[in-house]
């Protein structure tokens, strides 16, 4: 099967929080958008079983800015089991958000524009496929704004738009190592949770490069 370029989509916002996972209380962004994340705005627009999306580049295009933003957070996470019970009891002994909650700081990213490149790569059922069908579908849903979900920049409150690009989108000038960050996720590992995989990651021009050798080793752990 030829070999495609890889995909094209614009996203940018008016806040992103790549969130380094060292920081146990704070959320502190990296300076980059993250494979994951970049995966997961695709995955908004686009996805079907069919396939998987891997990440090849990502261009960072407007200048690194940095914001602290004071968020209302709550404490604890609540269950669908939970709230189940919670309905069966006509909302007696439920969750209340007001007793639940604190403060804490978010250093976010402020007026950030990306261009994704990424690549369909066919499994399971979609192997015996064309991927040009499903790379056609997603330059038209991109084309028409259409998302199974809004996406977001690393946390959902950020939204972000997301465009087909012009063609004269250009990474800012800036080289440097990004440090250990996160590439995805793990959900075949043999393990009770998901095995998070990270990389050395760096900005070369603008440019964060995806080294593709962690797809191929990401489940032969």
């Amino acid at each position: 099967m030829a070999d495609f370029s890889p995909l094209q989509v614009r996203v940018s916002g008016r806040w992103a929080c790549f969130t380094r996972p060292e920081m146990k209380v704070e959320r502190v962004s990296y300076d980059a958008m993250t494979p994951s994340a970049a995966r997961g705005v695709l995955e908004a627009i686009f996805w079907k079983p069919a396939f998987e999306w891997r990440i090849r580049r990502i261009h960072v295009l407007n200048p690194i800015r940095r914001e602290s933003i004071l968020r209302t957070e709550v404490n604890s996470v609540q269950s669908a089991r939970s709230a189940r019970s919670w309905a069966k009891k006509d909302g007696v002994g439920g969750y209340r958000a007001d007793d639940d909650h604190t403060q804490r700081h978010t250093l976010a990213l402020r007026d950030v524009a990306y261009l994704i490149e990424a690549n369909v790569h066919l499994v399971g059922y979609g192997k015996d496929e064309h991927p040009a069908k499903y790379r056609d579908q997603f330059r038209r849903r991109v084309a028409r704004g259409q998302c199974f979900h809004r996406p977001y920049l690393g946390c959902r409150e950020f939204a972000a738009r997301f465009a087909l690009p012009s063609g004269d989108e250009s990474a800012i000038d800036r080289s440097e190592g990004l440090g250990r960050m996160l590439f995805d996720l793990d959900y075949e590992a043999d393990d009770d949770r998901n095995t998070p995989i990270f990389f050395r990651a760096r900005l070369n021009d603008g440019v964060l490069h995806v080294p593709p050798e962690l797809y191929e080793n990401r489940h032969s752990a």
